[in-house]
């Protein structure tokens, strides 16, 4: 039986990844320091025997016993909510964090997936981002702690590969949504169906016309998984190229939320807030034979449900 490590794994990302390698028969250990984990996501694994819990910051030293065949570094705050307000611990999880893992990787014998993301892009002036594109970041603006741990993070996983040989991954994660998303999460969709279910003000910035190109998590897990099992080892994104604007997202959740009396508000657009958003794909679809199934729309629904529930709403 493989064994692997998921970091984060009682956030959105890490519990689903949680779920998927335990369903593909690996005994999967999962860590988190859960200061914006929730146990909740993966409590309905903690009876099966081929799942282990460790409450634990991998900014410090992590120690595993036995063999480990994968490790997935999914540990890290991800929303600006989260980021602006740690930014400290951001910058100490992509660095140390990762340092750490790599670590553990060389010691193990084992191959290190990291969950990179399209802010390395920054505010993109190409659209679409493939992955030769470089970048347009600020890096000492308020994105800047999120935005350079991930390309530090980066940086130091492909130095363990080129130096010592490391087995490595690096998936490059584009906006993401599904079941398992934080209510108070900060990002796009979570506040506009927390804000429409209740009835709220949607809250769009700037003009609404800045674009996203959002991703059902199912597919993203899929893309992670083809990825790990993969021998490339540069960075590859997977997101869904279908690109929209937020007002258009915006106004389809309103629509989805029947009965809302939501009314779309405009505030000033953060600072370095990224004008574009979409994925080039083409290293997914030729390297890993991956490409976005969900429908929006489907992926949409789905999302509604999780949040009604978690919202207590009929």
């Amino acid at each position: 039986m493989k064994r692997i490590l998921i970091t984060g794994a009682a956030g959105f990302l890490g519990s689903h990844l949680s779920d998927r390698f335990i369903k593909e028969g690996y005994d999967v250990i999962g860590m988190d320091n859960l200061i914006t984990g929730d146990l909740g996501n993966i409590e309905h694994l903690f009876p099966l025997e081929h799942f282990t819990f460790y409450h634990h910051d991998v900014s410090t030293f992590v120690h595993v016993p036995g063999k480990l065949d994968y490790i997935l570094h999914f540990a890290s705050p991800a929303s600006p909510i989260d980021y602006l307000k740690m930014p400290i611990q951001t910058l100490k999880v992509g660095s140390l964090g990762t340092h750490n893992l790599l670590g553990l990787a060389r010691v193990k014998n084992a191959r290190l997936l990291i969950a990179s993301t399209s802010e390395v892009y920054g505010d993109p002036l190409v659209n679409p981002q493939p992955e030769e594109y470089w970048g347009n970041v600020n890096p000492i603006g308020p994105r800047g702690v999120y935005d350079e741990a991930k390309r530090f993070q980066e940086a130091i996983t492909m130095a363990y590969h080129n130096y010592h040989g490391l087995e490595t991954r690096i998936v490059r994660i584009f906006n993401t949504y599904g079941p398992r998303m934080r209510v108070n999460d900060g990002r796009a969709l979570p506040a506009f169906f927390s804000q429409a279910i209740e009835n709220k003000d949607i809250t769009v910035f700037g003009d609404g016309k800045q674009t996203r190109a959002f991703c059902y998590v199912d597919d993203l897990v899929e893309g992670i998984y083809r990825l790990l099992l993969s021998d490339y080892h540069l960075p590859v994104n997977i997101g869904n190229p279908d690109e929209i604007s937020i007002l258009q997202a915006a106004n389809e959740v309103v629509e989805l939320v029947n009965g809302s009396t939501s009314k779309i508000v405009f505030k000033g657009l953060p600072k370095d807030d990224p004008k574009v958003r979409r994925p080039d794909i083409t290293k997914a679809k030729e390297i890993l034979g991956w490409t976005p199934k969900v429908d929006r729309m489907e992926g949409l629904a789905k999302t509604y449900e999780y949040f009604k529930k978690k919202l207590d709403k009929s």
